[in-house]
Parts: C-alpha cells; sequence; structure tokens
C-alpha cells in the first residue's frame, strides 16, 4: 500500500472541504423552501424567506390537502409512473439490444428510422388527432403513459452501453443453447445494471412531472396527475389575488407564496426518494452511452 503523502493528505482534504461547502449551497435552498413553506403568509410577506419557520402555520398544506383530490391525483401519478416506467424499460432494452447486435438485418436503417424521428416530428396538431381521434384513448389513463413509451434519446444511450458489452459473452451463451431473449433477460441486463438504473431515473422523471399531455387528452377530474393538479391550484390562487386586490378585506391575505412553496414540497418529495436507492448505480452509469474504444 502506497502511503500518502502530507501534500496528498491535504490536497484531498481541501477536495471534501469543498465539496461539503458545495453541497450545504446546493442544500440550503431546498431547506429554506421546506421551512418556509411552514411559515405564515404574512410572515413571508415581512421577513421574507427563512431557514427556520418564525411563525409556524399549516394553512398552505391544509388547502392543498383539504379534500381527497391530491391523493386521488397521487395515485394517478404513481400509477403512471411505476407502470410507464416498467413499460418504457422493457421495451427500450428491447430496442436497444436487437439495433446492439450485428447480425440483426436491416438494423441500421430501423436505427435510422427511430433517429429520424428525433429530428423532425409531425407537430401538436397532429399528435393530438392522432391519439385522441384515431387512438381513441383521451380521457384514458393510458393516454398518459403509452405515447411516452419509448424515448429514442434513450433508446440510443442504452443501445451504446449493449454495444459495448463483449460479443463472446453472448456467442458463448447461444452455443449453449440460448435464444436471444434468454440471452438479453438473463445475461445482458443483469450486467447493465447502471445503465437501467439511469435510464429508468429518466424515465421515472418524465412520467412524475407529466402535466402537459393531461392539459390536452383528460378532462376527467379522476385522472388528474399530481402536477396538472397543482398547476390548477395555482391558477386558482392567482385568480383570488385578482379579486383580493380589489375587494378589501381586513386581516385577509391570501396564501399565495406558503402554497407555492408547499406545492414544491408535495411534488418533489416523493420522487426524490429514488436517489439513495439508484445512487450507486446512477453513478456507474454515468458514462452510459459512450463507445468502447
Amino acid at each position: 500500500m502506497i502511503k500518502e503523502s502530507f501534500p496528498d493528505r491535504l490536497l484531498k482534504g481541501l477536495f471534501y472541504v469543498l465539496m461539503g461547502l458545495f453541497s450545504l449551497y446546493c442544500l440550503l435552498p431546498f431547506w429554506s423552501v421546506v421551512a418556509s413553506s411552514f411559515t405564515s403568509e404574512a410572515s413571508i410577506l415581512k421577513n421574507g424567506y427563512m431557514f427556520w419557520p418564525t411563525d409556524f402555520s399549516l394553512e398552505a398544506y391544509k388547502m392543498i390537502f383539504r379534500d381527497n383530490t391530491i391523493y386521488r391525483s397521487y395515485g394517478v401519478t404513481t400509477f403512471i409512473t411505476v407502470v410507464g416506467t416498467a413499460m418504457s424499460m422493457i421495451l427500450t432494452s428491447a430496442m436497444a439490444y436487437t439495433l446492439s447486435v450485428k447480425s440483426v438485418k436491416y438494423r441500421n436503417h430501423m436505427a435510422f428510422y427511430i433517429y429520424f424521428t428525433m429530428l423532425f416530428h409531425g407537430g401538436l396538431v397532429a399528435s393530438y388527432l392522432l391519439i385522441s381521434k384515431y387512438l381513441d384513448m383521451k380521457d384514458t389513463i393510458w393516454v398518459l403513459i403509452i405515447p411516452s413509451m419509448l424515448s429514442a434519446w434513450n433508446m440510443f444511450l442504452l443501445r451504446n452501453f449493449f454495444a459495448s458489452i463483449d460479443d463472446s459473452i453472448a456467442e458463448s451463451a447461444k452455443i449453449d443453447g440460448a435464444n436471444d431473449a434468454y440471452i438479453l433477460f438473463r445475461i445482458i441486463l443483469p450486467i447493465s445494471l447502471p445503465a437501467l438504473a439511469t435510464i429508468g431515473l429518466f424515465y421515472a422523471l418524465g412520467y412524475w412531472n407529466k402535466w402537459f399531455d393531461a392539459v390536452l387528452y383528460i378532462n376527467d377530474k379522476n385522472l388528474y396527475p399530481l402536477q396538472y393538479l397543482i398547476q390548477r391550484i395555482m391558477n386558482n390562487l392567482d385568480y383570488v389575488n385578482q379579486i383580493s386586490a380589489d375587494i378589501s378585506i381586513p386581516n385577509f391575505i391570501p396564501p399565495a407564496m406558503t402554497v407555492r412553496l408547499a406545492t414544491t414540497v408535495v411534488t418533489i418529495g416523493p420522487i426524490i426518494f429514488l436517489y439513495p436507492f439508484l445512487q450507486k448505480y446512477f453513478v456507474k452509469g454515468l458514462m452510459v452511452g459512450a463507445v468502447k474504444g
């Protein structure tokens, strides 16, 4: 074992201190949002944002959770995130593995067809007509999942990762009688956990933050995803602020700022807990898509 010199230890300690300060710098704004969300609206307007609630209040959270609508939206968002991510990973892995196998005929033509969709798009009107009229998925929960099941960018990243795996592994399995499905699910995917965790996190974040599709295709209140419901709450608060500016009501302060902060905590709280479980894979998967030299 090589003994570190004093300058090396000093430099390493300096790096730890700098990384700690940078982590604290990133954490403090989030902590300020959490603390301010538990503060009264009057205190926010008087003292601004703070790192500890001076006038503790739960009015913002009471407004958000005043009925079961938010819980229903949580259920919708959780469903589309879990089911959508699982279906997307299956489809993306199958497509990426197919295009990474050199013996597949016309794989370059298929790759070009998928890449073409990244450059050119039919437009919003064409997509709306296809999904709502011809596919008849309007006001169904699947309209929040199926149109977003495959991301060409994520597929190419995963394909490049599969292509970097030594071909001899799959060839040895084929000699033993394994088919492509067995090779993919029992050999390739288990050794590709860093790439799968990274791509899966991208998909999960996309499904969790989905709101624009709900604006276009969802009219049923029971199918509102969380982000779209939060947007409606914020729009209603803006309307209340406009009304309160014209009507003088004693001691009435609409909790606009605190509700904005509380909605931030409510929406990012659950999804942020994915990072500790995926961190060890995510760090290894930072180089996903890199081409083998």
